[in-house]
């Protein structure tokens, strides 16, 4: 049986050769990046090269890359980093309701801790309110903390309007952007966007899990949030995942030589998909239209079908997929943000997400649709009700 992997937002497949490269690594380079000998100079040379990959691919400097365990503690040391360092500025933070869980949980704490919290009005696209938010900030606001590209939806927030307004009305706010699902599907102009902090994951482009980074701007000043060593500026303190650096530094590389090449394929590949469902079924894609979503993301609404019983289904003929964030999958409550743009419970529980990666193929697109396709027949079968002909 034939196997089709379409859930590259909760993680993606690795390269061969970062698996290869982080396998050198753990058997040659095993020294500590921090001792002074020639074992800890060679780990430290590793972690400084992957750190000036990923700068050059985002156009910044090196120096201001820390390494971290994940996009979800880079949002925690962003968030509540900027939070306490910047407190005596003021306590209003501003975000959306569709924000990665790292996100909003990281702010309903602060908030729990006397923190004022706005969230700003969201359209049916999920795209935020420019006017809403050229409102709710004010001189007290410290933190506006905003997705590039939401994970379920595939939703694109104009950045270069975000921190334009941000800048007119608070120049000294804070802007963090969760460019998680963003890197090397679209470009991210830190200096035209006027971003301060950036979180970062590898597993999102074929890297290692268990590795992020996460980008401040010169001049920004964190609290930390652990204490130990020195490490990564002290932000990030403890012993670094010299094989895990180095792997996210390889994918990246990897994956930027032909970053137009792979974002063109991934966004043929979800035409492909959606003009292939929409033949043969009554369907419906949540948030923004196909053209204006990011390349890899579709959520489609399948109506009266139960979406966790179609997965299951699609999982027996071999093609994987999922119905939201891979962070709250397993919680019974509706989607946060097919709520939040609008959808009913019962249309949340009837949509899945599609996530494309490039090491998928136009053949797996065609067993997936094919598949697809016949699930839900089957499952309108079963409920007395026929298909779209």
């Amino acid at each position: 049986m034939q196997e089709v992997y379409l859930d590259n937002s909760a993680t993606t497949p690795m390269y061969k050769e970062v698996i290869e490269f982080m396998s050198s690594i753990q058997s040659h380079v095993y020294g500590n990046p921090s001792s002074l000998h020639r074992k800890g100079l060679e780990a430290e040379k590793e972690v400084k090269h992957a750190r000036n990959n990923i700068a050059y691919a985002l156009g910044a400097v090196p120096e201001e890359i820390i390494f971290t365990s994940g996009g979800t503690e880079s949002n925690n040391i962003a968030i509540k980093g900027a939070a306490y360092r910047y407190n005596r500025k003021g306590k209003h933070i501003i975000t959306t309701p569709i924000e990665h869980p790292s996100t909003l949980t990281s702010i309903r704490q602060l908030q729990s801790e006397g923190y004022e919290v706005s969230f700003l009005n969201i359209n049916e696209d999920g795209t935020l309110d420019l006017t809403h938010l050229e409102n709710l900030i004010r001189p007290h606001t410290i933190l506006i903390s905003i997705n590039h590209v939401n994970n379920e939806t595939g939703t694109i927030q104009n950045l270069s309007h975000i921190g334009k307004t941000i800048r007119e009305k608070n120049s000294q706010a804070i802007f963090h952007v969760d460019g998680v699902q963003a890197l090397g599907k679209l470009k991210i102009d830190l200096l035209e966007s006027n971003i301060d902090l950036l979180s970062l994951s590898a597993h999102k482009l074929h890297g290692p899990k268990g590795v992020g980074a996460l980008w401040v701007k010169k001049g920004i000043d964190l609290h930390p949030l652990f204490q130990g060593g020195d490490q990564e500026k002290k932000l990030r303190p403890g012993t670094e995942n010299v094989a895990g650096i180095a792997g996210f530094g390889k994918a990246v590389s990897l994956y930027f030589i032909n970053m137009r090449e792979h974002t063109e394929h991934i966004s043929q590949l979800k035409n492909i998909l959606y003009a292939n469902l929409k033949d043969f079924l009554e369907i419906k894609i949540n948030g923004p239209s196909i053209e204006e979503s990011a390349p890899h993301i579709l959520n489609v609404l399948f109506p009266g079908i139960k979406g966790e019983i179609l997965l299951h289904y699609l999982e027996e003929k071999g093609v994987f997929v999922s119905t939201g964030s891979a962070c709250h999958s397993r919680r019974p409550d509706p989607s946060h943000v097919l709520t939040a743009i609008g959808l009913e419970k019962e249309e949340t529980e009837a949509s899945l997400r599609f996530s494309l990666s490039s090491f998928n193929t136009s053949g797996e697109i065609e067993y997936a649709s094919q598949a697809i396709i016949t699930c839900v027949q089957d499952l309108q079968e079963l409920m007395g009700r026929g298909g779209k002909p």
